[in-house]
């Protein structure tokens, strides 16, 4: 394990493997230059979320990619999602054009040159596909949960990137059973990972639910200084808590408007005032 800037970097011991393997059939270099090109890339990641005021936990090197791991305590908003999603293939983007400015000087070898170009453009251009955990279905995602309830987002985005994903490997096993050029293993390899990833986020949304309830409060404290409209909630007195809490955006404040059978408002709650009841609700059940 490894700190650089008090960032825990990790490697996965399959990709040590990888990189032991690399060795023995003479593709250490090209692989190197791969791991080079990933790390800079997650960098990215996390220079941009240390500028926008988000704790980076570790970045992490992975069989087929990597991950910076950064934390949320309550800062990270849709718009800055987005950036630090896209910090990542702008890296990718900034090391093309400086090995295009190396080509045109006729400085290195042209063919290593070639390689790095079309490495970084593979890597930036799968980041972006619209599939969780990828960078552009974090920017789908953080889009969406503009303007859809926060919990709905979670659940509908990996439901699709499950599927997606199932599709890949689905793709990948078609073309061996046709016979078109053998058991496309990257690919399926790739479509299993990308799976697994989605299966377990998707697992762990009731948590991620939980954290961005507790969080909360400082959205509350966001709009109360901007002085911008809360939005209204519609429920009544026998709906459940938690269903009420699902109805919560990302980035509005709610305030809950709780009507009788007869449509009259029997009263209005803010959100803190639901989130702490369903916590106390909980806890007394423990």
């Amino acid at each position: 394990m490894i700190r650089l800037w008090g960032v825990r970097i990790s490697l996965h011991p399959f990709f040590v493997i990888i990189m032991l393997a690399s060795l023995a059939t003479g593709h250490f270099i090209e692989l190197i230059t791969l791991f080079a090109i990933v790390f800079i890339h997650e960098c990215g990641h996390a220079a941009a979320a240390a500028l926008l005021g988000c704790r980076v936990l570790s970045i992490q090197m992975l069989p087929f990619g990597g991950v910076a791991v950064i934390e949320d305590g309550g800062r990270l908003t849709a718009g800055r999602e987005i950036i630090i999603a896209l910090a990542g293939p702008l890296q990718n983007i900034l090391m093309v054009g400086i090995t295009m400015l190396l080509q045109c000087a006729n400085l290195g070898d042209p063919v290593f040159l070639a390689y790095i170009i079309q490495g970084n453009l593979l890597i930036a251009l799968f980041n972006l596909l619209p599939v969780l955990p990828l960078d552009g279905g974090k920017i789908v995602q953080a889009l969406v949960s503009l303007i859809a309830p926060y919990y709905a987002t979670l659940m509908w985005t990996y439901r699709i990137s499950i599927l997606c994903s199932t599709g890949v490997i689905l793709y990948a096993i078609s073309k061996w059973i046709t016979g078109d050029y053998g058991l496309p293993l990257n690919i399926l390899l790739i479509g299993l990972f990308l799976f697994y990833s989605n299966v377990t986020d998707y697992r762990n949304v009731p948590y991620r639910f939980i954290r961005f309830l507790m969080n909360r409060e400082g959205a509350f404290a966001h709009h109360a200084a901007t002085g911008s409209l809360a939005q209204p909630i519609i429920s009544f007195p026998a709906k459940p808590l938690d269903t009420i809490l699902r109805l919560l955006k990302r980035e509005k404040y709610h305030m809950v408007y709780v009507m009788n059978r007869q449509g009259r408002i029997m009263a209005v709650l803010p959100e803190q005032r639901i989130i702490g009841s369903y916590f106390k609700q909980n806890t007394d059940k423990l």
